[in-house]
């Protein structure tokens, strides 16, 4: 299969996952000798592997192509190169969206069997999904995606937007979307009980 076939039919897959609503959303994959992104305004239940353009390392499109590729592949470049990744998805799932906006200073999230499908422990591993803010300037929101990339969290959220992922292939940052879009939901509730006043003994943190 090729590399635009993988993008094409990850991206349809999201789709139907409700993650790549109408034309949102974009992936990328880096192969020996190139960069490809998701292309810009096509909408993502009828994307196909024409609908992939190849970038160079900061995002631009090489030249000669019909389509241009998403606004966003040079936050696509920028993941890819700051952890060295081969891949990687931004989805606008409601999870992430709503749990950026109640732990805007990050997402805590801890002790639950799902944080081994990000590489992480299920007991005792307190991690924190680091959220920016969103941005229209894509520099600007580049910048900020990396500078609060951590390297053992393979995640960042853009609040009132969506989050990106990225792995060692497409399969690995997909099933890392998956696994963190459950994380999200489920601390988001565990707060709803907590604040009925159920003892549901998470290690979440209050509003910093």
């Amino acid at each position: 299969m090729s590399a635009e076939q993988q993008l094409a039919l990850t991206s349809r897959r999201l789709y139907d996952l409700g993650w790549m609503r109408g034309t949102s959303g974009n992936a990328s994959l880096r192969t020996d000798s190139r960069v490809l992104v998701t292309a810009s305004g096509v909408d993502k239940a009828t994307l196909g592997e024409d609908h992939v353009v190849e970038v160079d390392a900061l995002g631009e499109a090489i030249p000669g192509q019909a389509l241009s590729p998403s606004a966003e592949a040079r936050v696509h470049a920028a993941i890819l190169n700051a952890a060295r990744a081969d891949a990687a998805v931004h989805v606008h799932a409601m999870s992430g969206v709503v749990a950026a906006a109640r732990w805007p200073h990050g997402v805590p999230l801890a002790d639950v069997e799902q944080l081994k499908g990000i590489g992480r422990g299920a007991e005792g591993d307190l991690i924190t999904v680091p959220v920016v803010a969103n941005s229209q300037d894509m520099a600007d929101l580049s910048a900020r995606v990396v500078q609060a990339m951590d390297t053992g969290v393979p995640c960042v959220i853009v609040a009132q937007h969506g989050i990106y992922t990225w792995g060692a292939s497409l399969e690995e940052a997909v099933a890392r979307t998956e696994s963190l879009d459950w994380l999200f939901d489920h601390a988001l509730r565990l707060d709803a009980l907590a604040a009925l006043g159920h003892n549901v003994g998470t290690h979440h943190e209050e509003d910093r």
